[in-house]
């Protein structure tokens, strides 16, 4: 399959319904009136997340999105009918933004959530609406507007909570389908993943964790350089990174502070994530080198750093373990949070119950 994860097109709300002239024409009814209805609103055009989607290769061929029209209104001050709206579905983790402006219009996360991103045109008055003691045959009415017309761009932002980042050859393809039942392609030569990889992995409790291997990371990718540019949005949704160390590389500690310099220079959140370092690699190396590499890393940084062989599967469950750890710690966080906002929501609502004054007391006071 391919991934694309980038698209623009262009939405077109419906136009709405004009509205007409027309009068009661009544045997027995001297004076019938105007009779004009309304017309009916232009149909939307509503974006739907849907879980089922993976990438936005649909809109690389389908680039223009019309609603249908509003029908006019018609005699005996019927309204005319609405357009219908129109559906479209995208990937969950889609960010709309406006091309011209470049402002983000809405960002899908949830399996079904919708939003307009162009409404349809209101339908025109007929001729009832301008009756008036002064005009008691009104001969006109108003067209229906038109639609709302966005030239939107689409970006698709993988949902994972475990992202695996290093340089290519790293090992990032093999880990990922050693712990799941994903299998991309793995190859001994740079450059062998091109899309970002998706696998589940079961938690000891039986929920699944999405891990996503990040390809492409290269110096310089936040400026565009080799493949990182164009994978680097897919980790902002993660909230653990992995970051994969080649014991077997030339120089395992400059390819480290290499990837931290990247996370750095693109920002938005990223060396801000818990990261833990998986020495890679340990089947094929020195056990006294990656305890060398170790010590060194521990001098320059902060992050836990592990030793593990995604091919023999060494050190494998104890990764996975302190990746458990670390997202129940943040779940609990994220939940000790909305709490709090709860708690905050209820105490303001009731200092606003006590400001007003019980019945009774606005009775005596009459």
């Amino acid at each position: 399959m391919q991934f694309i994860d980038q698209a623009e097109v262009e939405v077109i709300a419906g136009k709405g319904g004009d509205g007409i002239v027309a009068f009661r024409r009544e045997k027995y009814v001297p004076a019938g009136g105007p009779a004009g209805g309304n017309g009916g609103w232009g149909g939307s055009v509503i974006f739907r997340a849907e879980q089922n989607l993976q990438t936005l290769l649909d809109f690389r061929y389908a680039r223009i999105f019309k609603a249908p029209d509003g029908q006019k209104g018609g005699n005996g001050n019927c309204t005319g009918a609405s357009g219908d709206d129109l559906i479209v579905d995208v990937p969950c983790g889609t960010v709309v933004y406006d091309k011209e402006t470049g402002e983000e219009i809405c960002d899908l996360i949830t399996h079904g959530e919708t939003f307009c991103i162009a409404a349809g045109g209101k339908g025109g008055l007929g001729n009832k609406h301008f009756l008036s003691n002064k005009n008691r045959a009104p001969e006109h009415a108003l067209p229906g507007l038109e639609g709302e017309i966005k030239q939107v761009r689409l970006e698709l932002k993988l949902l994972a909570e475990v992202g695996l980042i290093g340089l290519p050859n790293a090992g990032k393809s093999t880990l990922i389908s050693a712990l799941s039942s994903a299998r991309p392609k793995i190859g001994d030569y740079p450059f062998t993943t091109l899309i970002p990889n998706l696998g589940v992995v079961r938690r000891p409790t039986g929920d699944g964790t999405v891990f996503a291997d990040i390809p492409g990371l290269i110096a310089g990718a936040h400026q565009g350089v080799g493949l990182g540019h164009e994978f680097l949005r897919h980790i902002e949704r993660t909230r653990v990174l992995v970051h994969l160390v080649d014991l077997n590389a030339e120089d395992p500690i400059q390819d480290y502070v290499t990837i931290q310099q990247e996370l750095l220079a693109y920002g938005r959140g990223l060396p801000e994530l818990p990261q833990i370092v998986a020495l890679n690699k340990l089947d094929t190396g020195d056990r006294e080198f990656s305890d060398f590499i170790k010590e060194e890393l521990q001098e320059i940084t902060d992050h836990e750093i592990m030793t593990i062989s995604a091919v023999s599967r060494a050190g494998l469950d104890q990764l996975l373990q302190r990746i458990w750890e670390i997202l129940d710690t943040l779940n609990a966080a994220d939940e000790a949070a909305k709490q709090l906002e709860r708690e905050e929501a209820r105490r303001a609502e009731a200092e606003l119950l006590l400001t007003v004054p019980p019945p009774h007391l606005e009775e005596s006071v009459e």
